[in-house]
């Protein structure tokens, strides 16, 4: 008997419509695409249990006839090529009736649609890829798509989608990708009777991500835009010294699809490393513009990993680019290092600092700095002084310790927090006179999704009506100005997983170390001794003060031994 079969055009439709349709954001994701290939600029997504129940697409775009209408829905359709060669030049997002077919075949679908002319509409009903209804229907141009009951058999995927919250929240991320995309495009997104966005179009990039962003992330932008032939560069990223501590909001997009490429994202932050702090990274929203036949869009089902034909090409770009609009940002001026080295790049040109002998007029604090060996206070290690304003530099009998003064005060802020965790409420003070803070949508998910946690930790937001809220009460280790700005900060960190050190198991525990991270002394600040003494003093009491709570280490001994062979001195 043979043990190779056929499978059912049933059974393989399943399986097909798996590698596009992975949960509720992915039909969102190939409905709008398909609509704004049909040239809408009105689209409207409706939702009910996170995409899970319903989900609904209208828009005015093109609409279809009913010929095209009643074969939509069959594998390997397509408007948008005839011949192979075709998909060396795709300027389009998709094919419009491939994504319908895998839609299809997991759930139940009513499709309304119209060419806008004097024939009316036609409406198709299907429930897993069999044919329920067809008929005439008033209705006017465009496409209405509504798909039920996602995966209602795939009971085993169906399962395994995230809450109702989770599945929102990926669909605001994705379609705040296409809205900045399009800003020439009115967007409208609800779920259930609430509205999460709705944007008017604009003309600019510029007016779109004010619209989601507001005003003072604008601020911390500043524009990218190059031209090399027929390839295209531009968009926003961050103006030094603003930078963060993840990639999150690093996005991408090609042709105008959103995508997820390692090289752009490599060289983009290969070019701010000299202009951030160390392991912060820029925000950043690039777009390019390239031919069709330079990038293949088809190793993934998805199309959101694509593949240069000339990634090196790519990486020099973007990366060119950035640097050189940081130079000009900050207004260093280029140099070149030598013939040599042009085509590893530019770099900026920074003063070293110098280092003067000490002679007889020693400087007054000298003798605090260099307190003779054995003659010391304390019996733990002793503060020499800082170094670059990011480090302090200490001495034991071992040898000597470089500590960082940002994370040695994170840990022992989340030590110190961690304790204030465990009584019944958090000491907490009130806003006097609060900003107002505008949420784009996604903020608005994470805060619902995470508002308990929020306000055990001290922090109660009041809405204000639309998009606006006012920060009401705060944890009393902040500023309200700090309050403001952390809170925010706090927010998009419990946002996603991240990795973070062994000890932080919970988003309760992610939030107190994203406050002791806010909190704490910044690098690059100037410490009297008075504080660096404390600080090494309270690091030593804490429960590990090898490492902050994010994992990161804290201390670099360069031994005694080490030094003496470094300067060729036997040990005496």
């Amino acid at each position: 008997m043979s043990e190779i079969i056929r499978l059912s055009k049933k059974v393989y439709q399943k399986i097909a419509a798996g590698e596009v349709i992975e949960r509720p954001s992915s039909v969102v994701k190939e409905l709008v695409e398909n609509s704004l290939d049909a040239g809408a600029d009105d689209i409207k997504i409706e939702l009910s249990g996170g995409g899970k129940g319903f989900i609904r697409v209208i828009d005015n775009g093109e609409g279809m006839s009913p010929e095209d209408a009643e074969i939509c829905f069959d594998r390997h359709t397509t408007s948008k090529i005839r011949e192979a060669e075709d998909l060396d030049r795709i300027n389009t997002l998709g094919f419009r009736g491939e994504a319908l077919s895998s839609i299809a075949a997991v759930s139940k679908v009513v499709l309304k649609t119209s060419p806008g002319k004097k024939d009316k509409g036609v409406l198709i009903e299907r429930k897993g890829n069999e044919l329920i209804k067809q008929q005439q229907t008033a209705f006017p141009k465009g496409t209405s798509i509504q798909v039920r009951d996602l995966f209602f058999n795939l009971p085993v995927r169906k399962k395994f989608l995230a809450s109702q919250r989770a599945e929102l929240s990926r669909i605001v991320k994705h379609m705040t990708a296409v809205v900045l995309a399009y800003p020439e495009v009115k967007f409208s997104l609800k779920h259930g009777q609430r509205s999460v966005f709705s944007y008017a179009p604009v003309n600019t990039l510029r007016e779109r991500i004010y619209q989601v962003y507001g005003k003072e992330k604008l601020d911390q932008l500043m524009p990218i835009n190059a031209k090399q032939n027929s390839f295209h560069l531009f968009g926003y990223a961050s103006r030094p010294p603003s930078g963060r501590k993840d990639r999150r909001y690093q996005l991408f997009w090609l042709n105008l699809r959103p995508i997820k490429d390692k090289v752009l994202q490599a060289a983009l932050n290969r070019s701010y490393q000299p202009f951030l702090e160390k392991n912060h990274y820029p925000e950043a929203y690039l777009f390019l513009q390239i031919p069709p036949s330079e990038v293949d869009v088809n190793i993934h089902p998805t199309k959101t990993e694509v593949r240069f034909i000339n990634s090196q090409r790519m990486f020099q770009m973007v990366y060119m680019t950035a640097e050189e609009s940081l130079l000009k940002e900050t207004g260093i001026k280029e140099v070149s290092v030598s013939e040599e080295k042009k085509s590893m790049g530019r770099f900026p040109l920074k003063a070293a600092p110098v280092y003067r002998p000490m002679g007889e007029k020693k400087h007054p604090f000298a003798q605090e700095f260099f307190t003779p060996w054995g003659q010391e206070k304390q019996t733990g290690p002793q503060v020499l002084g800082q170094y670059l304003n990011f480090y302090i530099i200490a001495a034991d009998k071992k040898g000597i310790l470089v500590i960082d003064q940002h994370n040695a005060h994170e840990r022992i802020l989340f030590d110190k927090y961690r304790e204030i965790q465990g009584q019944e409420e958090w000491p907490k003070n009130m806003s006097v006179t609060p900003r107002v803070m505008e949420f784009s949508p996604s903020q608005e998910s994470l805060l619902k999704e995470n508002q308990d946690l929020l306000k055990k930790a001290g922090f109660e937001v009041d809405s204000m009506g639309g998009h606006s809220y006012v920060l009401k009460e705060y944890p009393d280790v902040f500023e309200q100005d700090e309050a403001e700005k952390a809170f925010l900060s706090i927010l998009e960190e419990v946002g996603e997983a991240k990795e973070v050190g062994e000890e932080i198991k919970t988003k309760k525990e992610q939030i107190l170390a994203s406050m002791a991270c806010q909190s704490a002394i910044k690098a690059g600040q100037p410490l009297s001794l008075e504080k660096m003494d404390y600080l090494v003093e309270k690091l030593f009491e804490t429960s590990n003060p090898s490492v902050c709570p994010h994992g990161r280490p804290i201390i670099l001994r360069i031994s005694r031994e080490e030094i003496e062979k470094g300067l060729g001195r036997k040990k005496g």
